[in-house]
């Protein structure tokens, strides 16, 4: 098997996946549309309103161990919210937030400055002159579904805008929304 893998930089508003399960006649952009490359399969996904990093694979065994939790892969995010960060969100971030499906592992936490090269998104977010927003860089090692948006609610800070920038040793780097390139299969 040639255990291949493919970095692809997910737009806003594009589904994880390769069809479109939703309502019948659903037109909803998919990889299928960015990514022409049989044989290969997300490991893992982003819902349709992050953008950023996602990794493919032919290789099942490789598919299993980036997107199962217990393998505890690191994956890194930008995460523009609404309001002003505090030390006490901070380290609730960092020690693990009680969520409905339990609390989560620890993670890295720290306010970052917004990014050099950040491209626009299409729609843009919301702006209001009367609510603050930062950036922070968000480290975690699970995956649950929308986890990072339900951590920063939890602690008083709506997700705008959500960016996966790393998965274990893979890189966005200048990988434009859109695009993609192959990797080496050892990030995992």
């Amino acid at each position: 098997m040639s255990n291949k893998v493919i970095l692809f930089n997910k737009p806003f508003g594009v589904l994880s996946q390769f069809t479109d399960k939703g309502t019948e006649g659903s037109t909803r952009p998919t990889l299928s549309g960015f990514i022409d490359a049989p044989g290969f399969y997300p490991a893992g996904r982003l819902d349709r309103d992050s953008e950023g990093l996602m990794v493919l694979t032919d290789h099942g065994p490789l598919q299993a161990r980036i997107s199962n939790p217990k393998y505890k892969l690191k994956k890194t995010y930008l995460v523009q919210v609404e309001g002003e960060p505090d030390d006490t969100a901070l380290t609730a971030l960092r020690n693990g937030v009680a969520l409905k499906d339990g609390t989560t592992r620890p993670a890295m936490a720290q306010i970052t400055a917004p990014p050099d090269d950040l491209w626009p998104r299409d729609p843009p977010v919301r702006f209001r002159k009367s609510v603050p927003d930062a950036w922070l860089q968000l480290t975690i090692s699970e995956g649950r579904n929308r986890q990072i948006r339900r951590m920063t609610a939890h602690v008083g800070l709506p997700t705008l805008r959500l960016i996966r920038v790393q998965i274990g040793d893979w890189n966005l780097n200048q990988l434009r929304p859109g695009a993609w390139r192959y990797a080496a299969s050892t990030g995992a």
